[in-house]
């Protein structure tokens, strides 16, 4: 049986979320959602395969990761009926495919080495999945994107480390290649935006704020920082840093990083700030917490209202890799974990099951006057999207506890189920729905973001017109909550979103794309509106 999903329409305040309210809506192929505020989305088609992770679209081609390195590329000049033209091979470039991205006439995939330290391998092909050039970028490259115009690659390099030993941590950076002369085969094609100029005794290290997160044994600064993705507009890109709670912008004319950035913590204690904190009160319990919620964007996207440039994140958060000799994850109610007597003067309570106890936090923030307790409990991501202004990380606007009291009208009986999984509040104790995705279009006058739950499956769609005042449009879900989330018969975990403008797309209408890391899935939407 297939679970109803429903849909929403609200009006945020500029900090937090008001309450919701729910018409309903369906979520079958050929069946249209209701109309929210003039929108509609219907179902087109899905693909499956092994693997479908991340997607990318160029006019009637998709592409899609597939297993053991392989790309498939998928002929959706028939949305309804996706056909896959060929599968491509490209496991002599490297163990795995990361990344891919489309523009007319070109793809792009990076992928790791098989020692993810050592540099990885982005590769430039034609629409039928030729290798046109191949050239080296940074470690672990995890996400690639062309600029609007299509001339320049941008690949993240997360260079996350394979142990906390010196020589197993490689630095992260930035690959910003050149298209024309990729395709000359000039070898300056690719340049390296690094950090090493903030490394301590850098000429930049006094320019990185305090409140960046650099904590990782034994590292470097340029070691520590790892992009995660990347947006761009123009002559200017932001990459997210998510362990380190930050955002780098970057001169593309110039190569050089212009900023970075510390992103400011989320009050939990505040109104319509909340969250249910515990798996283990067999109840839906989201209400403001003594705690702060860092949020450690994965995706960001960027949009421009009133010739102002901003930026909306998705907060997943993400901890470092519990590698020997360092785990960065530990629960408020373990005994390592001691409050500040005078901060928490109910610690006694607050580290019970039904309260914070079973909440995963980290080790690495909170004990703001270096005495061995926890003045501050900071946890993993904020269950929310923000919008920020791109020259300044200042944040205008936040959804609060939205996504989560949204969830709980429309699935009270799968509240934050996780995405392998379905049992009713499994991921309350850690990061809740997790923000994962977001894509960013026009429809009309008005500014979309669409932002999706890795956990609990679906995308939030807002109307961010006004940036400092978001409106949740409506909640779209193809998750079926009785079916195996592994199985291919249903959609579940959100990895990647992509919008299509009518512009570009095979329908003449404009699409959403879901990428759906867990159940291998890719749905296709058609939106209005």
């Amino acid at each position: 049986m297939t679970r109803p999903c429903l849909l929403a329409a609200l009006v945020l305040a500029p900090a937090f979320a008001a309450t919701v309210a729910v018409p309903a809506i369906a979520s079958t192929p050929d069946a249209p959602a209701a109309s929210a505020d003039g929108f509609s989305a219907t179902v087109l088609g899905r693909y499956a395969n092994d693997g479908s992770e991340v997607v990318a679209v160029a006019g009637d081609r998709m592409y899609v990761i597939d297993a053991d390195a392989r790309l498939d590329i998928v002929d959706i000049s028939d949305p309804s009926q996706p056909m896959r033209e060929r599968s491509v091979d490209l496991s002599t470039f490297g163990p795995s495919i990361n990344s891919v991205a489309a523009t007319d006439g070109r793809a792009a995939v990076v992928l790791p080495a098989a020692h993810k330290t050592d540099p990885g391998t982005l590769l430039l092909l034609n629409p039928a999945g030729k290798v046109l050039r191949e050239v080296q970028v940074g470690a672990n490259p995890d996400m690639v994107t062309f600029d609007e115009a299509g001339r320049r690659i941008l690949v993240a390099n997360e260079g996350e480390p394979v142990s906390y030993a010196p020589q197993d941590d490689a630095e992260g950076s930035v690959s910003v290649v050149d298209v024309r002369r990729m395709l000359a085969r000039d070898p300056g094609a690719a340049a390296t935006i690094d950090f090493r100029a903030f490394d301590e005794g850098g000429a930049r290290h006094d320019e990185l704020p305090a409140e960046v997160r650099v904590f990782g044994p034994g590292a470097s600064v340029s070691e520590d920082l790892e992009p995660e993705y990347i947006t761009v507009e123009g002559d200017r890109a932001w990459v997210s840093l998510q362990e380190n709670n930050a955002i780098a912008e970057l001169d593309l004319a110039s190569l050089e990083v212009a900023a970075i950035r510390a992103l400011a913590p989320v009050d939990h204690s505040a109104d319509d700030a909340g969250f249910d904190a515990s798996d283990r009160d067999g109840a839906i319990d989201i209400r403001p917490r003594p705690v702060f919620g860092l949020p450690m964007p994965d995706a960001i996207a960027s949009f421009v209202v009133g010739g102002e440039t901003y930026l909306v994140s998705a907060n997943e958060g993400d901890s470092r890799e519990d590698w020997p000799g360092y785990a960065e994850e530990i629960r408020v109610g373990a005994g390592g974990y001691v409050l500040d007597p005078t901060a928490f003067p109910d610690a006694a309570t607050l580290k019970t099951n039904a309260e914070l106890g079973r909440l995963t936090v980290t080790r690495a923030s909170g004990d703001d006057d270096g005495d061995g307790d926890y003045d501050r409990i900071v946890a993993f991501g904020t269950r929310s999207a923000s919008i920020w202004n791109a020259s300044t990380s200042e944040r205008v606007a936040d959804t609060g506890d939205l996504f989560e009291r949204t969830i709980a009208e429309l699935s009270p009986a799968d509240f934050n189920t996780n995405n392998d999984e379905n049992a009713f509040d499994s991921r309350s104790d850690n990061k809740g729905p997790e923000p994962e995705a977001v894509a960013v279009g026009t429809l009309g006058d008005r500014t979309l973001a669409f932002v999706g739950l890795e956990r609990q499956g679906g995308v939030m769609v807002l109307d961010v017109s006004v940036p400092a005042a978001p409106v949740l449009v409506t909640y779209l879900q193809t998750r079926d909550y009785a079916a195996d989330p592994e199985s291919g018969e249903t959609d579940s975990g959100v990895e990647v979103l992509r919008f299509v403008a009518a512009s570009d797309s095979p329908t003449g209408e404009p699409l959403l794309i879901s990428a759906n890391e867990v159940s291998s899935t890719v749905v296709i939407w058609q939106l209005a509106g």
